[in-house]
């Protein structure tokens, strides 16, 4: 149901209540402006008359417009300058882990040099090797068939996950026991 059908169902306004006078409407102000008032620049060494808009205007005088510019001006040479500051200090920074990284793959480049011969990781490569082309043979043949789904997927993840740990115990233990890196 409308507001205008609710409105329409309930009592009806007298003709006294229709006719009644409102109150008198409450007077205007006539707005009067000068074209020019007598305002005094401080900042300028002359007195001048400025005209009746300009507390309006963003910029009130020549000395604040320069005054503005020459904040603008020296606000930007700041930034420019810490944006300069900190680009330099990024590049220092990124060279110094360039080399640093670059230092770190020399010296695991250099380890695995060393121990090439060393059973453990011979070992560990053909372990990883083997695992990884039966892993790939088998769900190449489950998918083919179209047996691979989720549970099968799971249970070589879980598998492959305890292989991961018992390896990585193995070879600590063989590494630091029986075999020690070079």
């Amino acid at each position: 149901m409308s507001y205008a059908a609710v409105a329409a169902s309930g009592p009806q306004q007298s003709d006294e209540e229709k006719y009644v006078q409102r109150a008198a409407p409450v007077p205007h102000l006539e707005e009067h402006e000068s074209q020019a008032s007598s305002l005094v620049d401080v900042d300028s060494p002359h007195v001048n008359s400025v005209k009746s808009d300009y507390e309006d205007q963003a910029v009130k005088t020549e000395t604040q417009a320069e005054r503005i510019a020459q904040e603008a001006e020296h606000k930007a040479q700041v930034n420019a300058k810490r944006a300069e500051d900190k680009a330099e200090d990024l590049k220092k920074k990124a060279s110094a882990k360039g080399k640093e990284a670059k230092s770190e793959v020399k010296k695991e480049a250099k380890k695995f040099d060393q121990n090439k011969d060393n059973p453990v990781f011979i070992g560990n490569y053909i372990l990883w090797g083997i695992t990884a082309a039966a892993v790939g043979y088998g769900a190449y043949q489950r998918h083919s068939e179209g047996k691979l789904d989720v549970e099968t997927v799971g249970t070589v993840a879980l598998g492959l996950g305890a292989l991961g740990a018992a390896d990585y115990f193995a070879s600590k233990w063989l590494v630091e026991n029986k075999y020690p890196t070079k």
